[in-house]
């Protein structure tokens, strides 16, 4: 096993190829961390690894760097597998691996995972993507549809094993991993090894180096840390409310792809807020135009990603918004870190969704702080706001002596009308807040039986059941590796429910797994708030909660389920409360 070693490695004395080392040297990177240190030289020689780290050690580039230095452009081929447990990391850790790839020509990668239609997923693999990036389930999709080919794969990455243990994962791993040639080289990397990942690894690595990297809690004792619960309005609203009522000099805003960050960017410079993108798809020159921007105070908000953004120092960025969570613990530790600069106090505030709540209880642990709930101003609260904003700017107009003129015409006005001065000034302002009312509409109040379960309400059962549900319901599989039916659950009684028909049946060759994926996925509805399922030749039925919002049900409508659209509709027909029984799975030793 190897030992930890504190010592500072810079990349170039790994044996890293020059390309890789000029990209990295443009993102910043100066010097390896200790995983990246004792990981990156055995890959290189060809040996199978098998970390021990805790999340936020840098284990994304200690398994990317060599596995890029071996990869062969005009194979155009699968060489790179990565297996992630959540749409979140698989995409952060295929934008990684793209920046890390700057200097590859020809070099492309698909991420591949579920809730995304397949069509873009064929062409990425179409098109020839030497690295792919993808979630066990949707793997083994594309795997049964020959889609995905693994006749050219040099190594195969096991990225959070514990968390996708965790996550029911097991099984899907293993199906997987016996997909691949003997010669295949692996690295499987977890923060913990219980005995199944211990057996995973005893059976499918060869004599592997073990790197153990033990635990470092970083302290952010000068950062308030807040999240709050994305429910009611959508994030942009909550952005804008935010950026309008927080008292703050100039923040820093991460979103998850480098589109986003033009996307945000626009919408909030609509709204009138002085914002700016930085991406990896910008030069040199203008990354450090954008950054200037904030610094010099031309600009007061950046959108950025995770490693754009990587040594960012900007004294006067005192809030960041985490608008989308990030792939690993160690990038929010790398968020947050760009407030509370030079001993300053700084503020983070994170929106999560219902389904990531749990990640809070990591973040926690790696900052040693505590993440308290953010309540978004009120509508009151941004109606005083906007009045007193209003009241200083007329004040700041009047106080700079250039009313003469307006006041002959204003007086003019009122005596050829006969209106009031008050009217008319009360129209005058009527029309300044067309744009932005003086008074907002009070928010749409969320559905409860339509949002997931709070945080603390969560242990590790209802991380896995969410998890499980959020990529459509794996189910159990025989021994052919085929899906066997969803296994009965108990009907609940406290729910008053409606059946719906939707026009997708066995001849289209749903299963209700299909179907609970579809919808969980759609309207990020509970597993436990779908009832029974009745598939019939050419439709279906389902039990959902009475009273489903219009917006949601419009949604399901569009949505398609092995390329047929559910066309979901009211039904009075009855439904099964009991789904078959689970068929025995053969052993396969």
């Amino acid at each position: 096993m190897s030992e930890q070693n504190n010592a500072v490695t810079g990349f170039d004395a790994l044996g890293l190829p020059e390309n890789i080392l000029s990209a990295l040297n443009k993102l910043g990177f100066e010097s390896a961390t200790a995983i990246q240190a004792q990981t990156i030289p055995p890959l290189l020689d060809g040996r199978d690894v098998l970390g021990e780290a805790q999340t936020g050690t840098g284990k994304t580039a200690a398994f990317s760097l060599p596995a890029l230095a071996a990869i062969d452009p005009s194979i155009r081929k699968p060489q790179l597998m990565v297996l992630a447990p959540t749409r979140e990391l698989a995409i952060q850790v295929a934008e990684a691996i793209e920046s890390f790839s700057a200097n590859i020509k020809g070099l492309r990668v698909a991420t591949l995972y579920g809730g995304q239609s397949y069509g873009p997923q064929f062409q990425q693999l179409e098109r020839g993507a030497q690295v792919v990036v993808g979630t066990p389930g949707r793997l083994m999709d594309h795997l049964r549809r020959k889609s995905l080919k693994l006749n050219e794969l040099k190594l195969c990455v096991l990225d959070e094993a514990d968390e996708m243990l965790n996550m029911g994962f097991l099984e899907d791993i293993e199906w997987i991993l016996e997909h691949l040639n003997d010669d295949t080289q692996m690295a499987l990397f977890s923060a913990t090894m219980p005995p199944a990942i211990r057996k995973v690894a005893n059976r499918f690595l060869t004599d592997p180096e073990h790197v153990k990297i033990a635990a470092v809690k970083k302290a952010k004792a000068n950062i308030e840390q807040f999240a709050w619960k994305v429910s009611g309005i959508n994030k942009l609203t909550a952005l804008e409310r935010i950026a309008e009522t927080f008292d703050y000099d100039a923040m820093i805003i991460f979103v998850r792809t480098r589109n986003d960050t033009v996307e945000v960017a626009e919408k909030l410079e609509r709204q009138g807020y002085p914002a700016v993108a930085l991406n990896g798809d910008m030069n040199q020159a203008q990354r450090e135009r954008t950054v200037d921007q904030i610094k010099n105070g031309h600009s007061s908000i950046l959108i950025a990603t995770d490693v754009v953004a990587r040594g960012l120092d900007i004294p006067r960025i005192d809030l960041v918004i985490n608008y989308d969570l990030p792939g690993d613990n160690e990038s929010y530790v790398h968020r947050i870190g760009r407030t509370g600069r030079a001993g300053r106090s700084g503020t983070a505030i994170s929106f999560v969704r219902p389904r990531e709540m749990y990640q809070l209880r990591h973040y926690e642990r790696l900052t040693s702080g505590v993440i308290n709930p953010f309540e978004l101003p009120s509508i009151q609260e941004i109606g005083k706001a906007r009045i007193e904003k209003t009241q200083q700017q007329l004040l700041e107009v009047i106080e700079s002596k250039e009313l003469d003129g307006m006041r002959a015409i204003i007086e003019q006005m009122a005596e050829t009308s006969e209106v009031s001065m008050t009217d008319l000034a009360a129209a005058l302002l009527y029309l300044k807040q067309l744009k932005q009312p003086l008074q907002p509409k009070e928010d749409p109040k969320p559905r409860r039986e339509f949002d997931r379960n709070d945080r603390n309400d969560r242990g590790r059962d209802g991380r896995r059941r969410d998890m499980r549900d959020g990529r459509g319901q794996r189910g159990e599989r025989d021994g052919r590796g085929e899906r066997a039916p969803r296994k009965a659950k108990p009907v609940r009684n406290d729910i008053d429910w409606q059946t719906y028909r939707l026009e997708v049946g066995k001849e289209h060759g749903a299963k209700p797994g299909d179907i609970v994926g579809a919808i969980a996925n759609e309207i990020s509805l509970d597993s436990s708030y779908i009832g029974a399922i009745n598939l019939h030749e050419r439709h279906s039925f389902v039990q959902l909660p009475k009273g489903m919002p219009t917006a949601s049900f419009k949604q399901l409508k569009r949505v398609r389920i092995r390329r047929q659209a559910l066309e979901i509709s009211v039904a009075d027909a009855p439904v099964v409360t009991e789904r078959p029984k689970r068929r025995e799975r053969r052993n396969n030793g």
